[in-house]
């Protein structure tokens, strides 16, 4: 499972508490707002970190094909 620095699951914590006090019109104890966050990220925080690492391997190539078509500019042709 993925591990949340203490601040960011603070805060997360806190949004949590924030969103269902103005969109609900309800208060959510720090222990709910916590259980929330636990089941976020066990059932959907792998889903989003692959996607990271697709993301990242997507622009990786990208820049990688960039660079071999500089390398291929830099030839010079054989007379």
């Amino acid at each position: 499972m993925i591990k949340l620095p203490k601040e960011a699951k603070d805060q997360m914590i806190s949004s949590i508490q924030a969103y269902f006090e103005m969109e609900r019109d309800e208060t959510i104890g720090e222990l709910g707002a916590e259980m929330l966050v636990d089941f976020f990220v066990k059932e959907m925080g792998l889903y989003y970190y692959n996607q990271g690492v697709a993301d990242a391997k997507l622009m990786v190539e990208q820049r990688w094909s960039a660079v071999e078509e500089d390398l291929e500019s830099l030839k010079r042709s054989t007379r």
